[in-house]
């Protein structure tokens, strides 16, 4: 992957929709340099579908929120399974430091959210957690 692949894959991200014409233009090649590299990228992998991106508050849940999860001992595989069968987690994501992984959390409302905490909570394996609410979202 090069400078250009790179450059095609940032406008990309910013409109899926971009016609390649435009895409060319920004890029400053042909049409078919870019209708060739975008079917190499979806070929190879690197792009794996395009999506639809609502505003947040366009979503049916309204209450989204981000919860920092600690695990105990080796007990990583169950508490993600248990966390995948949960229908509120929207994604998981396993990182390093102190919190070993970080779920995004959708309810429909404060009740409901409070409901998915306290079940989410009470996964064995699940050490200490921390939640947080987004408010708003600045950047899609």
């Amino acid at each position: 992957m090069d400078d250009t692949d790179r450059q095609l894959l940032a406008l990309l991200r910013d409109d899926a929709r971009t016609s390649v014409a435009t895409l060319a233009k920004k890029l400053r090649v042909s049409r078919g340099t870019v209708q060739n590299r975008i079917d190499k990228l979806e070929s190879s992998g690197v792009i794996v579908g395009y999506t639809v991106r609502l505003k947040p508050e366009a979503e049916a849940h309204r209450i989204r929120a981000w919860m920092n999860i600690a695990i105990e001992g080796n007990t990583a595989a169950s508490v993600l399974q248990a966390l995948r069968g949960e229908p509120n987690v929207h994604t998981l994501h396993t990182t390093n430091g102190r919190w070993d992984v970080i779920a995004e959390l959708r309810a429909d409302n404060l009740e409901a959210f409070d409901l998915v905490l306290g079940r989410i909570r009470k996964i064995p394996g699940i050490a200490n957690s921390e939640t947080s609410i987004l408010l708003s979202t600045h950047k899609l």
